[in-house]
């Protein structure tokens, strides 16, 4: 509350209202009490409002492990300063488009590796039009790069103790001169530390775009401003796994600084039949420079007859336009009133209840509706008077009836389409999946393999599953199966941007999917030249090249695929030479226990890759005979496919389970016997 008096002689007075920052935001006008006029309002327009922050991280499963989300510590930073907004992300929808639709003054990416394209699209006019986006980087970074950072980065990875390693974690060093966060103490001595981070290229004007960097000289943060736009990249993930920045009191101030750099972007779109392309709206300018290099208000639009005093803009971004400015003065009436005049108000007369004549006129027209059809079926020639009566009446209930009642007179509700069927008998049981190649030989071993496993899983396991179906990565829903085989052949093409939407969605949202070359090659994951790379292999790269995945590794020996169900050592399937990949585990090479070395789908790596051909070990004819021989052969090496079949299935099913240490009594208990 605050108080306030007019001294004698005086047309202004002052006061200060004190209000939390929640209902400060909450504010829309101000207005004297008992003063009906624009001259006696003052409306609050976003310039009074925190500016609007879009999130998006690379992972989904934020909520059951909220502090190993890349996206907790931002979130936090910020809520104090700025008004947060999820993505929400609907199937294959990623949810950016809806972030950007409602106008954001930021947008936040943390380790998103790759941007599906329309998205990227999409972020890169947003940014050309004026608007801000904040990344961090993290294990999908650093293992892909896209048009939309500030600098070049080098591929991988920079560690304590590894490769282009340092002796100990290095600290903060001055902030430019020219960065936003000049002035900032970087706190003290060793107490801001970096064990990881993402490199960027030493390529001239570098140094412009560093903000920020460490006391190697090595880019912590770097910035790039792109048309009316900025893209900022923080070399570190938002989370404690890499430095202990974002935990500190500096990284609110850094990001709030950013925050302050932002001007925003609103989108409003035209009619879709006229001008589909969404046209883009910047807020106006607080402070402009004038021609002698002085800050001055910028032109604005004053109130008239063809700009009257109000609200302009949209609901998501607002504009006030208001009578009474900072130069408004009141004075007093000159001459004295005249004797003459007298002072009156507006009269309001009483409003005339219309209801009842309205009513009284739709039953007329409502009777005289029902006459018509009676005459127009001849029902008036034939019928007597007493008869017209009863039918009147029949039209009048019939008209009148409930819905309900109506829908007993329609015919019987159509079959099930394919698809709902489909979908029916995918959720009714658990499914094992395959993709079909459009090989009939390939997709025909996939699903005699899956039939073989889901055999063994019947027996050995309490999974019950149904029998394997078949899915087409183009069409198909792929959220029904929890596990999916897909056999590469050579031949196979990149999958469409529709598809690799949906199968990103599919792999974050906590499905499984076994990749298998089927040519027993070993040397996936090296460098290796390109007369020594098979044709599926290639394939395979061509697939997973439109993917946003996390840097992948051989199955470490300690790795949950080792123990889920059996106590395995090696994956063998028709072949027993290639080598098992997984998602990496990014904090095992330095020994550090890094939290963010694990996908918040309950420790479950989204992708496997396989080249052991395993349909062809697991497929068994109607007679549940074993189709194909094993390499270099044995009923031993066709257990252990099994086995190998099982564990993956269980791994995608109960995640992590068998990684907790309760266990292990148990599992040296059944290794004894």
């Amino acid at each position: 509350t605050g108080s306030f008096a007019f001294k004698a002689g005086e047309t202004s007075a002052g006061t200060t209202f004190s209000l939390p920052l929640a209902l400060r935001n909450q504010l829309a006008r101000l207005e004297i009490v008992d003063e009906r006029s624009p001259a006696a309002t003052y409306l609050l327009d976003d310039r009074w409002r925190r500016k609007p922050v879009g999130l998006f991280g690379g992972e989904t499963g934020e909520n059951a492990q909220p502090l190993l989300s890349p996206l907790y510590y931002v979130e936090r930073a910020l809520r104090p300063y700025a008004e947060l907004r999820r993505a929400v992300r609907k199937d294959a929808d990623s949810g950016v488009k809806q972030l950007l639709d409602d106008g954001l003054s930021m947008l936040v990416l943390a380790d998103v590796g790759r941007l599906q394209r329309q998205d990227e699209r999409r972020v890169d006019r947003w940014v050309r039009a004026g608007g801000v986006l904040l990344r961090f980087a993290g294990p999908r970074l650093a293992n892909a790069n896209d048009r939309l950072i500030p600098v070049k980065l080098r591929r991988g990875d920079r560690a304590l103790g590894g490769a282009l390693s340092w002796s100990k974690p290095q600290t903060l060093g001055e902030f430019p001169t020219k960065s936003p966060f000049f002035g900032l103490a970087p706190g003290k001595p060793g107490e801001v530390t970096v064990n990881r981070q993402v490199l960027a290229e030493p390529v001239p004007g570098l140094e412009a775009r560093t903000w920020a960097r460490l006391g190697d000289g090595t880019p912590l943060v770097s910035a790039q401003s792109r048309g009316r736009g900025l893209v900022v990249l923080f070399h570190v993930p938002a989370n404690p796994g890499w430095s202990n920045l974002p935990v500190s009191g500096l990284f609110v101030e850094m990001l709030r600084r950013i925050v302050d750099l932002s001007v925003g972007v609103a989108t409003t779109t035209v009619a879709a039949e006229q001008a589909p392309v969404a046209r883009l709206a910047v807020l106006a300018p607080l402070r402009l420079l004038d021609g002698f290099g002085q800050l001055a208000d910028p032109p604005s639009t004053r109130p008239s007859p063809d700009h009257p005093a109000g609200l302009y803009g949209s609901d998501a971004r607002l504009r006030a336009l208001n009578i009474v400015s900072a130069k408004f003065r009141m004075t007093p009436l000159s001459p004295a009133i005249p004797a003459d005049l007298e002072q009156g108000g507006y009269i309001s007369k009483e409003a005339v209840a219309l209801k009842p004549w309205l009513l009284l006129a739709a039953f007329v027209l409502l009777l005289i509706d029902g006459v018509a059809v009676l005459a127009l079926g001849g029902a008036l020639r034939l019928a007597r008077a007493g008869q017209a009566t009863a039918s009147i009446a029949l039209v009048l209930a019939a008209t009148m009836s409930p819905p309900a009642a109506r829908a007993q007179e329609q015919p019987g509700a159509k079959p099930l389409s394919p698809e709902m069927q489909r979908a029916l008998k995918a959720t009714r049981e658990t499914h094992l999946a395959y993709v079909r190649t459009g090989d009939r030989n390939v997709d025909a071993i996939s699903e005699a393999g899956l039939r073989g496993l889901s055999d063994v899983l019947r027996e050995r396991t309490a999974l019950d599953p149904g029998s394997p179906m078949s899915v087409d990565i183009e069409r198909d829903e792929l959220t029904f199966f929890p596990f999916i085989y897909w056999p590469v052949i050579a031949v196979a093409r990149a999958p469409s941007q529709a598809a690799v939407a949906k199968l990103n969605a599919y792999l974050k949202n906590g499905g499984t999917i076994l990749f298998d070359t089927r040519d027993n090659q070993q040397s996936f994951g090296a460098t290796v030249s390109d007369d020594l790379i098979t044709p599926q292999t290639r394939a395979l790269r061509r697939i997973l090249g439109q993917l946003d995945i996390p840097p992948l590794e051989v199955v470490p020996a300690e790795h949950v695929l080792t123990k889920a169900f059996y106590l395995l050592q090696s994956f063998p399937g028709r072949w027993s030479g290639g080598q098992l990949w997984v998602e990496a585990r990014t904090g095992a090479r330095d020994g550090t226990d890094d939290a963010s070395r694990l996908r918040d789908a309950d420790g479950v790596s989204a992708i496997i890759i396989g080249s052991n051909d395993y349909a062809s070990a697991w497929a068994v004819d109607a007679t549940r005979r074993t189709m194909f021989p094993v390499v270099p052969g044995g009923p031993r090496q066709r257990e252990f496919a099994y086995r190998t079949g099982v564990n993956m299935v269980m791994y995608a099913l109960t995640g992590n389970y068998k990684a907790d240490q309760v266990h292990i009594p148990a599992l040296l208990e059944r290794l004894g016997q």
